[in-house]
C-alpha cells in the first residue's frame, strides 16, 4: 500500500509539472503576438496582472461555492511570509526587472539560450543550498533536458552584445531559481492564493515600471486578451507549478516544466504551418531521453520522519495517522492541523513536503 500510494502521489506531481509547462508553454506564441500591440515590460505586467486577477476571482469564487467555510487548502500563515515575501522579491520584483534590462543589450537568439539557465539554477540551489535528494541518474536527467531546451533555443548564431546585458540576464535566471526554492518552502498551502500574491506582486511592479516609462495602455480588446493569456499561461501554470513542488521537489519540477519551449514550438509550427527542422528532432530526443530518466526514477531506502506539526491537504495514509479533535464528516482529502509523531520506515519516495531528508 505505501509504495503504491507514494508512486501515485509522485506520479499527480509529475503530471501537475507537465501540465504547468504545457499551459506556459502554450501561452508563448500568443503572448508574441500581442507584442505587437504592447512593449514587452507592459505586456508582462498585463499578463501577471491578469494572472493574479483571474486567480483573485477564483478564490472569491470558491469561497463563495464553499457552504462549509472551509478552504480545501491550508491558508498561508504569519510564519511563511518571510518565504513568499523573498519569493515575491526575487521572482517578481528583481527578475523582471534584471531581464527587461538584459533584453535592451543582449540580440534576442542569445538571451532565449541564456534563459534556459534558470532551471539549471533551480537544480543547483536545490541539491546544494537545500540539500534536496538526487543521483546520477537524476543529474543525467537534468542535463539532457537542458541540453534539449538548448537546441530549441539555438539560432545558428551567438551575439552577445554588452556582456552587462548577459550579465542582467543570468542575474534574472538566478532569481528566478531562487524564487522557485523559496515558493517550494510554502507549497503546502494554498497554491491559489500563492500564485495570486505573485501575480499581482509581478504585475504591479512590471505595470509601474511601464507607466514610469511612459508607455499606453494598449486598446481595451488587447488588455483582455493579455488577461486571458496571463490567467491560463502564468496564473494557473503557477498553481499546477506549485502544487507538483510539494509532490516532487525543486528540481524535478523544474526539469518537467522544461518542456515548456517545447509546447510552445509545436503549437507555433501548426499555427505558422511550418515543418519542422533536424534541430528540433534532436531535441525533442534528448527530451525523451531526459524525461525517461527521471520518470522511470525509484528512490527507496529506510529514513526518519521526525515529530513534527503543520497544515496542509491530506489523506489518512501512513503518515497521517492522527486522531480529530473537531467533528469529522469523513472528507478525503480534508484540510487542518495535525500532529505527525516520529516514524521510521522505508518505502520509495519523492522529495515531497514529508521527505525533506539528509542521505
Amino acid at each position: 500500500m505505501i509504495p503504491l500510494f507514494h508512486r501515485f502521489a509522485g506520479m499527480k506531481g509529475i503530471g501537475y509539472a507537465i501540465q504547468a509547462a504545457l499551459l506556459f508553454g502554450a501561452a508563448t506564441p500568443f503572448a508574441k503576438l500581442l507584442l505587437n500591440e504592447a512593449p514587452p515590460l507592459l505586456l508582462a505586467g498585463l499578463l501577471y496582472l491578469g494572472a493574479g486577477t483571474g486567480l483573485a476571482l477564483w478564490i472569491i469564487a470558491r469561497r463563495g461555492l464553499d457552504a462549509l467555510g472551509r478552504s480545501d487548502e491550508a491558508a498561508l500563515s504569519a510564519r511563511d511570509l518571510p518565504w513568499l515575501g523573498g519569493a515575491v522579491l526575487t521572482g517578481g520584483v528583481l527578475g523582471p526587472i534584471l531581464l527587461m534590462t538584459g533584453l535592451r543589450l543582449t540580440p534576442a537568439t542569445s538571451a532565449s539560450l541564456l534563459l534556459n539557465l534558470e532551471s539549471v539554477f533551480t537544480a543547483l540551489i536545490a541539491w546544494f543550498a537545500f540539500r534536496e535528494n538526487f543521483d546520477r541518474r537524476i543529474a543525467m536527467g537534468m542535463l539532457a533536458i537542458v541540453a534539449a531546451s538548448l537546441l530549441l533555443s539555438w539560432q545558428g548564431a551567438l551575439e552577445f552584445g554588452s556582456p552587462w546585458g548577459s550579465i542582467c540576464i543570468i542575474g534574472a535566471c538566478g532569481c528566478w531559481a531562487m524564487d522557485n526554492n523559496l515558493t517550494r518552502q510554502v507549497s503546502a498551502h494554498d497554491p491559489l492564493q500563492i500564485a495570486c500574491i505573485k501575480g499581482l506582486a509581478a504585475g504591479s511592479v512590471s505595470t509601474l515600471m511601464a507607466w514610469l516609462g511612459g508607455m499606453a495602455l494598449p486598446s481595451p480588446g488587447v488588455v483582455a486578451a493579455a488577461a486571458l493569456v496571463g490567467f491560463l499561461g502564468y496564473g494557473l501554470s503557477l498553481a499546477l507549478y506549485i502544487l507538483a513542488l510539494r509532490h516532487i521537489g525543486v528540481a524535478r519540477t523544474g526539469a518537467y516544466f522544461a518542456l515548456a519551449p517545447f509546447a510552445g514550438a509545436v503549437l507555433a509550427l501548426v499555427m505558422l504551418g511550418e515543418v519542422p527542422g533536424m534541430l528540433f528532432w534532436l531535441a525533442m530526443a534528448l527530451m525523451a531521453w531526459g524525461l525517461w530518466l527521471h520518470l522511470s526514477e525509484r528512490h527507496e531506502h529506510e529514513h526518519a520522519h521526525d515529530e513534527s506539526t503543520h497544515n496542509h491537504q491530506h489523506t489518512h495514509d501512513e503518515h497521517h495517522r492522527h486522531s480529530h479533535d473537531f467533528p469529522w464528516d469523513g472528507r478525503e482529502p480534508h484540510t487542518h492541523s495535525h500532529h505527525h509523531a516520529g516514524l521510521w520506515h522505508a518505502h520509495p519516495h519523492f522529495p515531497d513536503i514529508h521527505h525533506r531528508h539528509d542521505h
